[in-house]
């Protein structure tokens, strides 16, 4: 049964929430710990960096009611996320942001980097759902937004493991929707196309593969860190209560093609 709201507003609203935001110190995962602490949750930021989590936790903190806490954790490591579980506290909405991108031919792709790229973008959050995700069921509200890519449906060259770990990550998505639907726990992703973000510093630096990414986006140009957050919002809020298993494509018409 739907629950009333006074305005359209509250559909989006994140008061009493609390979400826990993984690579949430720079790029997207940024932008949407930021937004989600401007709706009103308490947001836990984490990255394997503590002092780049505690000056956003400090500027989140600076402009929001809410409260946002650093914590500090290698995402692939056992020890890291299982403490990660007991000192982040009841978590109502996990996004998995934290993400890496190795780009190599697959002559050149060694084995070691094709399972640092697949460990932290599939398997982590595989992982971090397995922990967080049965909570959020007991408690029979929960949100876990996982962070694709327009690559999880089209490829480029040169990034067999990273297409290949975002194709896996809908696969994921769309099992877990399935596996947790009648418990109040949706599970959805982001397929953001290129956004000036640290892990594209190398194309934005790179005149000609700039420009060849912006011939093949409609809309001509790159997406704003900003323009992430409200699909996000989305995803996490109750506007998005009868939507699970999806993902939502931010990418400047990329994918319409």
């Amino acid at each position: 049964m739907s629950t009333p709201y006074s305005s359209v507003l509250d559909l989006f609203s994140l008061h009493g929430r609390r979400a826990l935001i993984t690579g949430g110190s720079k790029g997207l995962g940024r932008s949407i710990a930021i937004a989600f602490a401007q709706a009103g949750a308490e947001v836990v930021i984490v990255s394997r960096t503590l002092s780049e989590c505690q000056a956003v936790a400090a500027a989140i903190n600076s402009i929001s009611d809410s409260k946002a806490t650093a914590l500090a954790a290698d995402v692939t490591r056992t020890d890291d996320r299982d403490r990660l579980f007991h000192e982040a506290g009841t978590i109502d909405i996990l996004v998995n942001s934290a993400g890496v991108n190795i780009r190599n031919p697959i002559e050149t792709l060694d084995e070691k980097d094709w399972d640092a790229v697949l460990n932290v973008n599939l398997k982590s959050p595989f992982l971090l759902a397995q922990q967080f995700g049965p909570p959020m069921a007991a408690r029979g509200w929960g949100r876990i937004v996982h962070l694709g890519s327009i690559l999880s449906t089209i490829s480029l060259a040169g990034r067999s493991p990273y297409a290949s770990s975002k194709a896996g990550l809908l696969g994921l998505t769309r099992t877990l929707a399935l596996e947790w639907a009648t418990q109040g726990v949706t599970v959805n992703a982001l397929c953001p196309g290129p956004f000036a973000t640290e892990m594209n510093k190398p194309l934005l630096d790179n005149p000609e593969q700039y420009a060849a990414f912006i011939s093949k986006i409609p809309m001509g140009r790159w997406g704003d860190l900003n323009e992430i957050t409200g699909a996000a919002l989305f995803l996490a809020s109750p506007a998005s209560s009868f939507m699970t298993g999806n993902a939502l494509y931010i990418d400047g018409g990329w994918t319409a093609q």
